[in-house]
């Protein structure tokens, strides 16, 4: 096992830590929250918090890494924030933001707009990009996901939505 639960969680500037039957990390852009696991002890040590095991309890061994990282995770998102780029590729496909609503032109006969949930703010700095920023991490990703949905990238062109670092591999057609 890697024990990656071992390690402390450093608190940068301006991030704060509450432990209690929830646990709240407030920081410069914005609040989250998660439930305290039965199975870990969460403790706030000056700037840096720990995460300890419970003795006895059944999963207590793989909720003190997950417990661990999702706490990084959540001091990282109120401190710096989390971004995914998404690209559009294909002839005609477009993207425009307008608030919390995302409009998209994928070749279907209709526009396709998402709307935002809270929390999540979208930038198209071209019209065939899409950058999703956010400080909850698994939120950003599901907006990220959800949007790839609506056309992912296929096989034979490439044409759809893609995330910026993902390769796609193009087969090769069929020979006459």
């Amino acid at each position: 096992m890697s024990r990656i639960g071992k390690n402390p969680v450093v608190l940068p500037a301006g991030v704060e830590v509450t432990v209690g039957e929830q646990i709240v990390v407030k920081g410069p852009l914005g609040s989250l929250k998660t439930a305290a696991h039965s199975a870990v002890n969460v403790a706030v040590e000056g700037q840096n918090v720990t995460v300890s095991k419970v003795a006895g309890a059944a999963n207590a061994a793989a909720m003190w890494g997950t417990m661990r990282a999702n706490l990084n995770n959540m001091v990282t998102g109120v401190s710096k924030g989390f971004e995914r780029k998404l690209q559009l590729v294909g002839v005609g496909y477009r993207a425009q933001a307008q608030g919390d609503t995302l409009n998209l032109s994928l070749g279907f006969s209709h526009p396709v707009a998402h709307k935002m949930p809270a929390g999540v703010k979208v930038e198209c700095p071209t019209q065939t990009e899409i950058l999703i920023k956010g400080s909850d991490k698994q939120q950003v990703g599901q907006v990220a996901a959800e949007i790839r949905a609506y056309r992912k990238p296929e096989p034979y062109k490439g044409k759809g939505v893609r995330y910026a670092d993902e390769v796609v591999v193009i087969k090769e057609t069929k020979k006459k």
